[in-house]
Parts: structure tokens; C-alpha cells; sequence
């Protein structure tokens, strides 16, 4: 192969790993945002963002976790999947932060949703919460039919989730929001905080604690 063949197949890919990588940064930044339509004041100060649908998922010791199961406690959901190498491992870092400063509130839960449930079984999400010191009773891991998560990120929570890994990109990515949610004991949802930035995530740990006061 000559030299001007071989400079050009090299460009093409070149171009096209940036293609991959900004077509996901760029997805994050302008598709699908939490539709906060019109959020009312309340006494605690925080907005309302509308309220939770009912859901139906299995935890990673094989039980039925639904919305029932989380009312009267607030709690923070997130999306990640096990193999994901992008945010999912900061946001996890992150959640097991909040469990550790929060252990002295027995009414905060956490909730982390994978969006890749036909790898992310029961037993593999057992053995990512472990590596993370997961308190199985204060920290949900699920998983369950792929409609059913799609529809409930993005219509529960209106945040954005792609639809199918995509296997031209690294280890089959998962685009998807990551952003946590704060869930109120009444099932509404109260805000919204990026992982990527620190403020957010102070600001998630303030509103914690007006939520879970008294």
C-alpha cells in the first residue's frame, strides 16, 4: 500500500473516532433536557418538576422494587450501566459519597438505574455494587425489560437515554443523561443536578437536607 493510501486511511479513521466522540458530547449537550414545564414554589423552597410514575424493576437480590416501596422516603436516582467507562463512574463515586455523609438519615434512599439491562444482570450488579460498598438497603441497583426503563427515563424523568447501545462506538456506549434526580417522599420530583459539576453537586447535598429535616 502506498504512502498517500495509507496517510488517507489513517485520516478517515481519525475523522471518524471524532466523529464518535463528539456525536455523543453533542448528543448529551442538545438532545433530550429535563422538561421542567411549569415548576410551582413550595414551602421548602424547592421547585416541583412534576411526580414519578409508577415503575416495576428487579434489585440486584432478585425483589421487586416499585414506587410504592419508595414513598416516605426521598430519595436520588441515577442511570449508569456497569460497563460504562464515561460518567457512570463518577456519578457511582458520587452516589456512594452521598451514602456515606447521609448514613445518619435512615429515610434517604438511593436508586441507580441501568440502562443496559440485558448485560447488567442481578449478579453483575451485585458484584459493581460491591466495588463500590453498596448498602443493599439504603442503595437499589436495577434492572429489568429495556421498554420499561426507556420509557421511564424519558417520560418519568424526561431525561435523555439512547435507545440501543451503540456498537460502533467504545464497548458499545450508552448515551445517556448524567444527571441525578432528587425525588421527594410524595414521589415528586424536586431537582435536578449534573455530576460534572461540583456546585450541582453541592447544591444536591443542600437540598438533601431541607427534604430530609425533622
Amino acid at each position: 500500500m502506498d504512502t498517500s493510501k495509507t496517510r488517507f486511511l489513517l485520516l478517515g479513521s481519525a475523522v471518524i473516532a471524532l466523529g464518535i466522540v463528539f456525536g455523543t458530547a453533542l448528543w448529551l449537550k442538545l438532545g433530550p433536557r429535563p422538561q421542567f414545564g411549569s415548576a410551582s414554589d413550595s414551602a421548602d423552597g424547592l421547585n416541583q418538576y412534576g411526580s414519578v410514575p409508577d415503575f416495576s424493576l428487579t434489585e440486584r437480590d432478585g425483589t421487586n422494587v416499585n414506587l410504592g416501596r419508595l414513598r416516605g422516603k426521598v430519595w436520588v436516582a441515577d442511570f449508569m450501566y456497569t460497563s460504562c467507562t464515561d460518567t457512570c463512574p463518577l456519578q457511582t463515586a458520587m452516589m456512594a459519597k452521598l451514602q456515606a455523609e447521609f448514613a445518619g438519615k435512615p429515610d434517604l434512599q438511593l436508586v441507580s438505574f441501568s440502562v443496559d439491562p440485558e448485560r447488567d444482570t442481578p449478579q453483575a450488579l451485585t458484584n459493581y455494587a460491591a466495588r463500590y460498598r453498596a448498602n443493599q438497603k439504603r442503595w437499589y441497583f436495577l434492572t429489568g425489560q429495556r421498554d420499561r426503563i426507556l420509557r421511564l427515563v424519558q417520560e418519568g424523568f424526561h431525561l435523555a437515554v439512547a435507545a440501543l447501545p451503540n456498537d460502533n462506538e467504545p464497548s458499545g456506549t450508552i448515551p445517556h443523561s448524567p444527571r441525578f434526580v432528587l425525588i421527594d417522599k410524595q414521589a415528586r420530583i424536586r431537582g435536578y443536578y449534573d455530576s460534572r459539576e461540583l456546585e450541582a453537586f453541592v447544591r444536591l447535598k443542600n437540598d438533601i437536607e431541607t427534604l430530609t429535616k425533622g
